[in-house]
């Protein structure tokens, strides 16, 4: 397996979300998944759900969290990309990314990614990365899948009626587990 990519030197900082980000944090997820804000971007969500993505409160959760981390990408002194990361056993789990709208289509989210996938199996020693995603997200899924990533058939159901969420445009959602093997 290729080393992950590393961002230009001095262009992209890495580094574990303190609580003193939540509430930057919380901004960039919104920014990238929901509202009007999120159409400049091709992340957005805004056509199947409205209301939050997260809160203070869930961001607050995964930086506390043990097992798991809340990786953040600082570039010019501003958060510009996150994701959460959580141990389980042989696996990690991969959620809560967020690229800023204005950095889109650029690469970062490859770098990001790749960066998730590099913590995963060298500091966990974790032999698959998964994650869920909305089944109708089929550009999202195509571009998890030219990343490696492998749609399972496995389904759970969409949170309907627990708006912390947000809240469903349309009846027919549920996650798909994607999962990509991190082993050379």
């Amino acid at each position: 397996m290729d080393p992950a990519p590393r961002p230009p030197a001095g262009e992209l900082t890495f580094r574990d979300a303190a609580p003193r980000d939540a509430d930057a944090l919380v901004a960039l997820i919104e920014s990238a998944y929901r509202g009007e804000t999120s159409r400049a971007g091709w992340t957005s969500e805004a056509d199947i759900l409205d209301g939050q993505r997260t809160d203070p409160r869930g961001v607050l959760e995964a930086i506390e969290s043990p097992g798991g981390r809340l990786l953040t990408v600082e570039r010019d002194g501003g958060i510009v990309s996150c994701c959460r990361l959580e141990h389980r056993g042989d696996h990690a789990y991969f959620g809560m990314f967020a690229v800023s709208v204005s950095q889109q289509g650029a690469g970062l989210g490859r770098l990001v990614l790749a960066e998730a996938e590099r913590i995963a199996r060298e500091e966990w020693d974790a032999r698959e990365m998964h994650m869920t995603v909305i089944s109708v997200r089929d550009d999202l899924i195509a571009w998890y899948e030219r990343r490696g990533y492998r749609r399972t058939g496995r389904m759970s159901p969409f949170p309907y009626g627990d708006e912390r969420f947000g809240i469903p445009r349309r009846p027919d959602l549920e996650f798909e587990l994607l999962v990509k093997d991190l082993r050379p």
